[in-house]
């Protein structure tokens, strides 16, 4: 194998290795994922979770929660897992400075100086709760979706 593939296939396996997929997580969750029946195995490939689910059943499907939460109250420890969508907003675009050019003038031998503005795309990080799941006893109790 020549050198620069070879370094090309081990940087791919680096990349895929790190990245959190459906079949990663269930390999990592391989005691949990292989008892269950293929109808819970089917639905948890479509990202599909139901209440009653465990906190491994909604790992499989949906990967790790971007905030976990903890409620305490007089019936128990309550935990709350919440999946966010982030994206960027595009805002316009503002002036952040010149370039300055020159250009020789044949006629009058002289350097002629022009200033251009220079514009730049302006971009907000967005952050939307999606999907909360909450926990009572380690089983899925509440299911709440966000509709776009």
């Amino acid at each position: 194998m020549r050198p620069l593939a070879f370094l090309a296939v081990a940087l791919a396996s680096l990349v895929l290795a790190g990245c959190s997929t459906f079949d990663s997580r269930s390999q990592e969750k391989a005691a949990v994922f292989n008892t269950l029946d293929d109808d819970t195995r089917d639905r948890l490939k479509e990202r599909q979770i139901a209440v009653g689910d465990t906190f491994d059943m909604v790992y499989i499907a949906l990967g790790a929660p971007d905030e976990k939460r903890e409620k305490v109250t007089r019936e128990g420890t309550a935990t709350t897992w919440v999946y966010n969508a982030y994206w960027q907003e595009y805002r316009g675009e503002t002036l952040v400075g010149y370039r300055r050019y020159s250009v020789y003038d044949r006629e009058k031998k002289v350097y002629r100086v022009f200033y251009e503005p220079v514009r730049e795309s302006v971009y907000t990080p967005r952050v939307e709760e999606r999907l909360r799941v909450e926990f009572k006893d380690g089983r899925v109790t509440v299911v709440e979706e966000a509709k776009r």
